[in-house]
């Protein structure tokens, strides 16, 4: 099975793998606590998927102030 958002869009958007992982695993734990989604649809039903896919659409990015 395909991932979507594939890896290589995702790195256009983030510099590294490792900050890749943790940016979308802080936002994977705001969604199961009830944060707002960024996006009107989703392609997948978990949230790490989710974090992924706002990712990819530029609504999420790092902040390299933190």
């Amino acid at each position: 099975m395909l991932m979507y958002p594939t890896i290589d869009k995702l790195l256009e958007k983030v510099p590294s793998y490792y900050s890749l992982t943790i940016l979308a695993s802080k936002r994977a734990k705001q969604l199961d606590a009830g944060a707002k989604p960024l996006l009107k649809h989703y392609h997948s039903k978990k949230n790490v998927g989710k974090a992924f896919e706002e990712i990819a659409a530029g609504k999420l990015k790092i902040d390299h102030n933190k």
